[in-house]
């Protein structure tokens, strides 16, 4: 349980933090998927926040499943995004990986995905 809470936030941190600063792969990155800087940004600071979210769940379990929920859901999001631009399998293997990752949180967390 504590190894997929560090991993997961570390894994949300890196990229959250990555969107946040607008560091230039993710610039390219949201301008392929049509997303403006402003709006990646955002996005980065929810994977912060889902990151500092699956940390505090060790302590208040309640508020980890809402984190894993909330990763969960902006995965899907990019899954979706990578679909509907028709993106290489390659380029969906990050989002599937991490949600398997998050899915397998909220497991040994108890709640069922």
């Amino acid at each position: 349980m504590i190894a997929l809470s560090v991993l997961g936030a570390a894994i949300f941190f890196l990229f959250g933090a990555a969107k946040l600063f607008a560091l230039a792969p993710m610039r390219e990155r949201a301008a392929h998927a049509g997303f403006s800087v402003t709006a990646y940004r955002g996005i980065g600071a929810l994977e912060i926040a889902g990151a500092a979210g699956l940390l505090v769940g060790l302590a208040v379990p309640v508020l980890g499943a809402l984190a894993g929920a909330g990763l969960l859901l902006l995965l899907a999001g990019a899954l979706v995004t990578h679909v509907r631009n028709h993106d290489k399998a390659r380029d969906l293997v990050p989002a599937l990986v991490c949600a398997v990752l998050v899915a397998g949180y909220l497991v040994a967390l108890g709640v069922s995905p």
